[in-house]
């Protein structure tokens, strides 16, 4: 049974660094591109980041890119994902999600599987 599971969230003030973390099981981690995606309220599941299975490619979310690093640790299972800068528009409930494709990073529907999530709530 795969599971990932996300971690690192919870209440940062704007202008802040969270780091968030996915620890994946069930599956061959090292085969997998990893992504994270996030949901506001009433919005919609949108990309973030994503890193292809051997880390030789990785692509943001223009509302990220130059304040956020995605990398991962085959040896620990895991992705992270580190936001800088934190603006009140990031909070949202993270997901990262797990795909056996290395193109289309930005489509939630080449993702296999998902996580819970972990909140992230921004204070002004």
């Amino acid at each position: 049974q795969v599971q990932l599971v996300e971690s690192g969230g919870g209440l940062v003030q704007t202008g802040g660094s969270l780091r968030l973390s996915c620890v994946a099981s069930g599956l061959t981690f090292s085969r997998y591109t990893m992504g994270w995606f996030r949901q506001g309220p009433g919005k919609e599941r949108e990309f973030v980041a994503a890193i292809t299975w051997n880390g030789d490619s990785r692509q943001y979310a223009d509302s990220v890119k130059g304040r956020s690093t995605i990398s991962r640790d085959d040896a620990k299972n895991t992705v992270y994902l580190t936001i800088d800068s934190l603006k009140p528009e990031d909070a949202a409930v993270y997901y990262c999600g797990a795909s056996r494709l290395v193109l289309g990073l930005s489509r939630r529907t080449n993702y296999e599987y998902w996580g819970q999530g972990t909140q992230v709530i921004v204070s002004s």
